[in-house]
């Protein structure tokens, strides 16, 4: 076996200029001119996103607060874990803790980081930030967002496990959080 390589210097893409094609309310959407390993040049179009966080919000009875939630460009309801953008200057934590209580109206006493995930790394620089969240709370009602809607519901986690064999849950930051599910039950 090979040993691992640490130098990806090899594959590096040097930025040689850049600019804003839209500014939305929450995307920017840039092209840049790049020079690549073999010293061509080539065009980069991806979206600047401000990141988010995911939880898995553990309740005493064993199961995992979901929401269902209809997303607008697929124009269906997806089951997904609680999950929410990262405000500019925000801490994560602060977010996962809003988020939390703004979408399931739930504080918790225990906050675990569990790791990062890149849902598009084709176009995109978005990451989501996943956290375990235990000592759950009921400390009043959802207090979304303006204009937002969702149910709240609980899964144990092989229902969860099921639902994305069978196809009922297909979000990338849900499925990769609840990988990671087995090693904050370890």
């Amino acid at each position: 076996m090979e040993p691992a390589v640490t130098d990806h210097s090899h594959l590096h893409e040097e930025q040689l200029a850049s600019e804003v094609v839209f500014q939305g309310k929450l995307l920017e959407v840039r092209r840049d001119r790049v020079r690549l390993p073999n010293h061509a040049e080539s065009l980069r179009e991806y979206v600047v996103h401000p990141g988010a966080v995911v939880v898995l919000a553990h309740l005493d009875n064993g199961k995992l607060l979901f929401e269902r939630q209809f997303r607008y460009p697929l124009r269906r309801a997806f089951l997904e874990l609680p999950a929410g953008k990262i405000d500019a200057g925000e801490d994560i934590l602060t977010t996962a803790r809003r988020e939390l209580l703004e979408e399931t109206g739930h504080e918790a006493q225990t906050w675990e980081y569990v790791g990062v995930m890149h849902p598009c790394i084709g176009y995109s620089d978005e990451r989501i930030e996943i956290f375990g969240a235990k000592g759950l709370s009921r400390v009043g009602a959802p207090q979304l967002d303006h204009n937002e809607f969702l149910d709240v519901l609980e899964l144990s986690p092989a229902e969860a496990r099921e639902a994305v064999r069978q196809g009922e849950i297909t979000d990338a930051k849900t499925i990769t959080a609840l990988y990671w599910l087995e090693n904050l039950l370890a």
